[in-house]
């Protein structure tokens, strides 16, 4: 029975605020780093797409993902900004 209970506590203490601090930071990034990465993705496969069928108008679609792809990079740098204030704060 206290062998039971100091395993228990072993494995409690192993959950300190700066291991739980570290695996929500880490998740954060990880997350927060894949979702805009495939919403690139998505969105360049999307912009050849159109422009392969409408040469005319790459100008303007070139111009429409460029944009789209800096407002994907932001929610990036949120969650890189989200995990720091998660790990030192």
């Amino acid at each position: 029975m206290a062998a039971e209970l100091e395993t228990i506590n072993v494995a409690v203490s192993a959950f300190s605020p700066d291991v739980i601090k570290g695996i929500a930071s880490g998740a954060t990034i990880a997350i927060g780093g894949m979702v805009p990465a495939l919403a690139i993705g998505k969105l360049a496969s999307s912009a050849m797409t159109a422009i392969g069928r409408n040469p005319e108008a790459a100008a303007k679609v070139q111009t429409a993902m460029i944009l789209a792809t800096a407002f994907c990079e932001a929610i990036a740098i949120y969650a890189l900004v989200m995990a720091l204030i998660i790990k030192f704060v």
